[in-house]
């Protein structure tokens, strides 16, 4: 399939499983309002099942930016884990 600028689609799926959905819960909320500033060229859906979340990203805007997007996803999910344990 075919993105923007003839590049092709790229896709990515990142399954994290947590001991408690309460951690997953709030790992959720914290990368959530990402998802609302993605630009139109680029998709991230978070679904969470019990203490795991399961995270897709699909691109057309290259591997570049596809790498720096997960790169920016880890790295806000890193940053939520952190805060939690600060907190617990």
């Amino acid at each position: 399939m075919s993105g923007s600028r003839g590049r092709p689609e790229v896709s990515a799926s990142i399954t994290v499983r947590y001991d408690c959905e309460e951690t997953a819960r709030a790992v959720l909320a914290a990368i959530s309002p990402d998802n609302l500033q993605a630009p139109p060229d680029m998709a991230l859906k978070a679904n969470m099942r019990g203490g795991t979340l399961d995270i897709a990203v699909t691109c057309s805007r290259g591997l570049g930016s596809m790498i720096s997007t997960l790169d920016d996803l880890l790295s806000c999910i890193q940053a939520a884990e952190r805060a939690i344990r600060g907190i617990s």
